[in-house]
């Protein structure tokens, strides 16, 4: 009762208030920022400058005039701003300097003549054979699988294909072909020569020898596979060349049950190239 009085701010003292000692009442929780979303801002700001930038730079270069190009160094160009008057226009190549026009006229006139002596095989003695040797027989005759080969060639711009063929001797038969493909951007002779050769060295199908280079072509070989024995069968041999000029190839083949020399081969590649 005649206790002191208290002021608004005062505490009463634990001893005085007969309570025991409160505790601290807690702190509230402390807000954190997310983390990373300050770097996500600022990327977000740099790569809008960056776009920004482009935007403008793009709409700046788009208003400004064209540069000129620089003058040609050369004091003429390299054709004639005009025609040439009737005089003064060159002649064209010869025939016998043309390839084009040599390759492009009838093909077959471009084969190698029969040796003298030489007999006409069966399919020519019967009137049958012209020069020209149809597709599927070509591939018919000298592949394994002729429907892939008849599609392949085809796709790969097969032109037409002449050939002549002769006899000699009792059994010796020997064929020359000149597969001719549209010229253009197919490679067709390049691609066909290289399948050829390919395979050549092995001895699946191939003559298993790394063969001769042909006298007159950079990249020609001719070979002579090993002798083939079946029993009751007489003795087989063949020789072959492969050579390439232009959009042609060369394909030659000799048949014999006896030896052919490099010297047959050889030689009747090179007359045939030099016809091309």
């Amino acid at each position: 009762m005649g206790g002191p009085l208290l002021e608004p701010n005062d505490t009463i003292p634990a001893a005085q208030s007969g309570v025991g000692e409160l505790a601290a009442p807690p702190a509230p929780p402390v807000r954190r920022r997310a983390r990373g979303r300050t770097t996500l801002i600022i990327a977000a700001a740099a790569l809008l400058g960056i776009v920004g930038g482009v935007a403008v730079g793009y709409g700046i270069q788009a208003e400004r005039e064209p540069t000129p190009l620089a003058a040609l160094s050369q004091p003429g160009l390299g054709y004639p701003a005009k025609p040439l008057a009737a005089d003064r226009v060159p002649a064209p190549l010869p025939a016998a300097q043309d390839r084009r026009v040599r390759t492009d006229g009838d093909l077959r006139k471009l084969l190698v003549d029969r040796p003298k002596g030489a007999r006409k095989t069966l399919i020519d003695e019967l009137g049958l054979g012209d020069g020209w040797e149809p597709f599927d027989q070509y591939v018919e005759t000298y592949y394994e699988d002729p429907q892939y080969m008849f599609e392949s060639l085809a796709g790969a711009g097969l032109r037409r294909v002449a050939s002549v063929s002769w006899a000699q001797g009792k059994y010796r038969d020997t064929t020359v072909q000149l597969i001719q493909f549209r010229s253009g951007d197919t490679h067709g002779a390049e691609d066909h020569f290289a399948e050829q050769m390919g395979y050549m060295p092995g001895a699946t199908g191939g003559a298993d020898d790394l063969g001769d280079p042909v006298k007159g072509s950079s990249d020609g070989r001719y070979f002579l596979y090993p002798v083939e024995r079946k029993a009751g069968y007489l003795p087989s041999y063949r020789a072959r060349a492969l050579a390439r000029r232009g959009d042609i190839m060369l394909d030659i083949n000799i048949f014999d049950t006896v030896p052919i020399s490099k010297k047959d081969i050889r030689t009747l590649a090179e007359r045939q190239l030099e016809r091309l």
